[in-house]
């Protein structure tokens, strides 16, 4: 019975809107779920976006509105910011080689990889790794 109301009133509230259409298997936020789910699943792999629109049932243009209407960021984005978090996780997990994380992620070049580290985590990847170990986060972040 509380289980039913708490539905109830979320499906009532400001977001109930987006919760409804999770629901509906042929609603939009559940095509994009698809594509996330797929990009989550392959994101050490290149991504055509084409692809993912069709995955969704939709053209290029109305995949990209909604998608960044989902996520807050297009497709490409999405991705980048997956491949960043894991190669975090994978740099506290397995300390090694931050060139052989990079490609491990899906990075070309380790060289752009470290930009892109530093620019979402502030330190160049070896260095950020070491002050999470050094910190004790490291702990909080296999826990995500």
């Amino acid at each position: 019975m509380l289980e039913r109301e708490i539905a109830f009133r979320l499906l009532q509230g400001p977001q109930g809107e987006k919760l409804r259409q999770l629901a509906r298997a042929d609603g939009r936020l559940s095509q994009i779920r698809r594509a996330t789910a797929w990009i989550r699943s392959h994101y050490n792999e290149p991504i055509d976006v084409t692809q993912l629109a069709e995955l969704s049932h939709m053209s290029n243009a109305a995949f990209h509105r909604h998608f960044k209407a989902a996520t807050a960021m297009s497709p490409i984005q999405y991705q980048k910011q997956l491949r960043l978090l894991e190669a975090r996780h994978l740099l506290i997990a397995q300390p090694g080689s931050a060139a052989q994380v990079a490609f491990t992620v899906g990075y070309e070049s380790a060289s752009q990889f470290s930009r892109e580290y530093a620019r979402q985590f502030g330190l160049p990847p070896a260095r950020d790794a070491a002050r999470l170990l050094a910190n004790g986060e490291a702990a909080a972040l296999e826990i995500d």
